[in-house]
């Protein structure tokens, strides 16, 4: 067999295998009553796709014209499939798969537990532009009471620059914090060429801050990673933590921790403010 056959065969068997997975009603059609195979019959998903069903059989038989970008992206959303399963059916068709639209900001139930277990640890979650989508109630100590601020406005970058204090921007930490933060961003900014939301922040921060244009114009381009900071926290005194940045794949999100040194002032510290908010 060809390698182009062995390509049409894969891409045969993966349609049929997800076709077959779904009930009717997960796609808003009836189930009816007589049905001789799971899942949904051939013309549905034509139907749900906007297709022939004729072209679609010939897919799912490994034969008919190579399926464009347009008909993969057509099946993708008829077959419910997931950025993964997605991505495969891109590229067993021999295309390369299309752009996420924009950074996830679906919060798995899985790291809301997490961070609601982590009692003496502050934690939240941002996703790629740097959007607080979860926090948990050490958190607040840093980031202030979320709850109280309209969605839209919680964005780290943003809060970050908006600081004119020529002090705060003296200290050397403040600035490599800043430019690993500002690289971070710019490597989602290439990642999500067509969301509007990060680009318009991007935008507004060109036009509003210097420093982020300074730094923005450095065209680094890096993803996060560990960093020591000393905290002078107005109501904690002088803190110091691993400033843990644990990376999400499949939602391309950033786990921030705050880990102190074991037996540390600062970890007795957490552990203090981890008694008074369960008490």
């Amino acid at each position: 067999m060809t390698r182009n056959c062995l390509r049409r065969a894969e891409l045969a068997a993966f349609l049929r295998s997800r076709r077959e997975r779904l009930r009717p009603a997960e796609v808003g059609l009836p189930d009816g009553v007589r049905r001789r195979t799971p899942g949904l019959r051939r013309q549905e998903v034509a139907q749900l796709a906007g297709m022939s069903v004729d072209y679609y059989i010939r897919l799912e038989q490994g034969r008919g014209p190579h399926p464009s970008r347009q008909v993969l992206s057509s099946l993708a959303r008829a077959l419910l499939l997931t950025r993964d399963e997605r991505e495969y059916l891109f590229r067993v068709a021999g295309e390369s798969p299309p752009p996420a639209a924009g950074p996830s900001r679906e919060v798995p139930a899985g790291l809301r537990h997490l961070m609601d277990a982590m009692t003496e640890t502050p934690a939240y979650l941002v996703d790629a532009s740097y959007q607080i989508l979860a926090w948990n109630r050490l958190a607040t100590y840093f980031v202030g009471d979320l709850a109280a601020v309209p969605a839209a406005d919680r964005n780290m970058v943003r809060w970050m620059f908006r600081m004119s204090d020529d002090a705060h921007w003296a200290d050397p930490e403040v600035v490599h914090f800043a430019r690993t933060t500002i690289a971070d961003l710019r490597a989602a900014y290439g990642r999500y060429p067509r969301d509007r939301g990060l680009a318009e922040l991007v935008t507004e921060l060109l036009g509003t801050s210097p420093r982020f244009a300074r730094l923005w114009a450095e065209h680094d381009v890096a993803e996060r990673r560990l960093i020591v900071k000393r905290v002078p926290h107005p109501d904690l005194g002088l803190l110091e933590f691993e400033c843990r940045v644990l990376h999400v794949p499949e939602t391309d999100q950033r786990l921030i921790v705050y880990v102190p040194e074991p037996g540390s002032p600062t970890a007795a510290t957490f552990r203090r403010l981890a008694e008074r908010v369960t008490s």
